[in-house]
């Protein structure tokens, strides 16, 4: 582990590219009294330009080469052709009316009331049973957009819901990457994971369903009848919804609903080719800036860790251990920093698996409650951060800032307190068959 330690002074110096993009954007914008003000990607570009200059002795030409090595990463240029899809879809599905007859036949369906708890209960129901966020922040964010104007409801609040849900089953679901790395991590049956992590994110998905039941009943809307829309208008939506829960890959899934709606532009809507070709590329224009931001994030966060950030986080964290309370905090707290480093919540729990792992067998913590906290961390961090993958795209897709999110994201925050209380009246408890359970499967 010698080779791992890393001075304070150099662990700082590497982590201050995100103080200075904190204090550009974040802080800016507070003393201005608006978020739309500081773009994203200059705050970014500067703590870029700062973060080349806190590397070793170098020349610019291998700062550089680095910098592009975490912006071309494949995952990265993987949400970048999501990126280009989503766009070119949502512009299609608006052009063709298929978001708007959607939206139509939810209103018909559904009462006034129950409008934002069945946009949450849907988003965790999609989200569980694809295991992703990002697929089901594609299939609903645009519909929830339009919901919003239609109803006169705010849309970073109705975004929100869906982002909030999305990440609901991404914690979750058996088939979510992040339930894989953290129970591949800590060597954990899912099933396991998945009993210890349902205690405590199931209270705070009841506490905000009945927040939005209560927010619901102030929704009023104007009479929707079977006539209001063409209802075949929906069928690319319901093949992207469909696809979706079907766990077919999501860029299958967008070149599906692109495809669908643009049969049912020529069939129907009498709509030219090239118009809709017009369509799509005026959408995936739109999502340039956030192709931006992700390149830049990503080779920001890539010199972080060249310079040693991370090892810094991790060895700060575990330095000073006290009883298990203390020892479910550092854990906790160390997924979180690495998340908020890396931008990518599988990555983070791969990163400190191994030491959260040493560090509930030497204070008798469960893999059960190890894994959940791995997992329920890394989900509420990726949730809130304004350069994660998922909030970008659903910026992109409601024309929205990514902060913009931020005050209505109340399962992320009902969530991260229910980690707290978890931690501070240690439970879920384990009793001994679960414990002797988890020791043979070491």
């Amino acid at each position: 582990m010698a080779n791992d330690k890393i001075s304070t002074r150099k662990g700082l110096l590497a982590l201050s590219p995100i103080v200075v993009f904190l204090v550009l954007y974040v802080a800016v914008s507070v003393i201005i009294g608006d978020f739309y003000k500081m773009p994203l990607s200059i705050a970014f570009i500067v703590a870029s330009m700062w973060a080349l200059l806190t590397m070793p002795r170098m020349g610019i030409s291998e700062r550089i080469e680095i910098f592009s090595s975490g912006a071309a990463n494949t995952n990265i240029l993987y949400m970048i052709w999501i990126f280009v899809l989503a766009g070119a879809f949502s512009a299609l599905a608006r052009g063709v009316g298929s978001i708007d007859a959607t939206v139509n036949f939810t209103l018909w369906v559904l009462p006034e009331q129950f409008l934002l708890p069945g946009l949450f209960i849907t988003t965790c129901f999609i989200s569980m049973s694809i295991g992703t966020s990002v697929g089901t922040i594609v299939a609903l964010t645009p519909f929830a957009a339009q919901m919003a104007q239609m109803t006169g409801g705010d849309t970073a609040f109705f975004v929100a819901v869906v982002l909030g849900g999305s990440f609901f089953g991404d914690n979750l679901s058996f088939i979510s990457d992040t339930t894989i790395a953290a129970t591949r991590t800590l060597k954990l049956e899912m099933k396991d994971k998945f009993m210890a992590n349902i205690k405590i994110a199931l209270p705070a998905a009841v506490m905000v369903l009945i927040y939005y039941s209560v927010v619901g009943e102030t929704i009023t809307i104007t009479p929707v009848t079977p006539e209001s829309g063409k209802w075949y208008l929906i069928l690319p939506y319901l093949t992207v919804i469909v696809t979706a829960i079907a766990g077919i890959n999501v860029m299958v899934v967008l070149t599906l609903g692109i495809v669908m709606s643009i049969v049912l532009g020529l069939l129907c809507g009498g709509t030219a080719l090239m118009d809709m070709c017009q369509t799509m590329g005026e959408g995936i224009t739109g999502m340039s800036d956030l192709i931006v931001v992700t390149l830049l994030a990503a080779g920001l966060l890539e010199v972080i860790s060249f310079n040693g950030g991370i090892r810094f986080i991790i060895s700060a964290l575990t330095r000073r251990i006290h009883g298990g309370r203390g020892a479910q905090a550092s854990i906790a707290a160390l997924v979180s920093i690495v998340n908020v480093c890396t931008a990518n919540n599988t990555i983070a729990i791969i990163t400190v698996g191994k030491i959260a792992r040493s560090i509930s067998r030497e204070f008798g913590i469960s893999d059960r409650k190890t894994a959940s906290l791995l997992d329920t961390c890394s989900c509420i961090v990726q949730c809130v951060i304004p350069y994660g993958a998922q909030t970008l795209l659903a910026a992109g897709l409601a024309h929205l800032s990514p902060v913009a999110f931020l005050p209505h994201l109340h399962y992320a925050w009902a969530l991260a307190a229910m980690v707290v209380l978890s931690i501070v009246f240690n439970f879920p408890r384990e009793n001994k068959l679960a414990q002797n359970s988890d020791k043979k499967l070491e």
